[in-house]
């Protein structure tokens, strides 16, 4: 039984101009629906492939701010997320989900700055400033992760070490396993690794199911690792 806050998304491509950017992604060419099962998904795939901008208007779409937080969070400094919001329906759960928040890590920053001027004595602030970059991001996602909690992650690896994106990995599923759902954009052969997941792979134009060694991710991390010598010398011989 899927018991999931959002269980997957129904796309209306007619709401988007025929001459939109969107239409031009090869992967959301054909695709008219797209499910959640799983108490963790992952979005993987090459740069410019359609991940984020996926998650970003899954995110829209369900009430979060583009730039990122929780729902409370109402502020703009650049308004660049695509229509794609208007042309896609959430398919919800029974259950309703009892916090959420969505990361971004290209506008961090200004999520944080954000913190900072909505703090009073109630609710203080985390003073994420005042931390190293990875130290903030860490801090973040600990301070937001709740059980029946709903978190959209766009590359939340990006500023943490191997060492802290497994500190991530494990909080993340023990998170899942209280009820909580997550969907992530992610680059990390890390954070793939956590078990029960499901990946969707948007290469190859099309959005579909892959297990974990069949992403890119995976396989060119290995790839380096067992033949650093024989790649760099490639690589690097003119």
């Amino acid at each position: 039984m899927n018991d999931q806050f959002l269980q997957g998304i129904i796309f209306d491509w007619n709401r988007i101009d025929n001459d939109s950017y969107l239409k031009r992604i090869k992967a959301f060419k054909g695709i008219q629906k797209l499910d959640f099962n799983k108490a963790i998904t992952f979005f993987v795939g090459e740069n410019g492939s359609g991940k984020s901008t996926l998650l970003e208007a899954l995110a829209v779409a369900h009430g979060f701010n583009p730039e990122g937080g929780t729902k409370n969070y109402a502020f703009s400094t650049h308004d660049t997320h695509s229509e794609l919001c208007d042309a896609i329906r959430i398919s919800k759960g029974y259950r309703k989900e009892k916090w959420g928040y969505f990361l971004r890590a290209e506008s961090f920053y200004n999520v944080a700055t954000k913190e900072e001027e909505y703090a009073d004595l109630a609710h203080p602030s985390a003073k994420y400033h005042e931390k190293s970059h990875g130290e903030s991001f860490l801090a973040l996602t600990q301070n937001n992760l709740h059980p029946n909690g709903l978190y959209l992650f766009d590359e939340p690896e990006a500023a943490l070490s191997p060492q802290r994106q497994l500190t991530l990995l494990m909080q993340i599923y023990g998170c899942a396993k209280e009820g909580a759902q997550f969907i992530i954009v992610t680059h990390s052969p890390i954070l793939l690794g956590i078990p029960d997941a499901d990946i969707y792979c948007f290469d190859n134009g099309r959005i579909h199911l892959c297990e974990y060694e069949e992403t890119e991710s995976y396989q060119v991390t290995e790839m380096f690792i067992n033949n650093r010598q024989m790649l760099l010398d490639r690589l690097l011989t003119d």
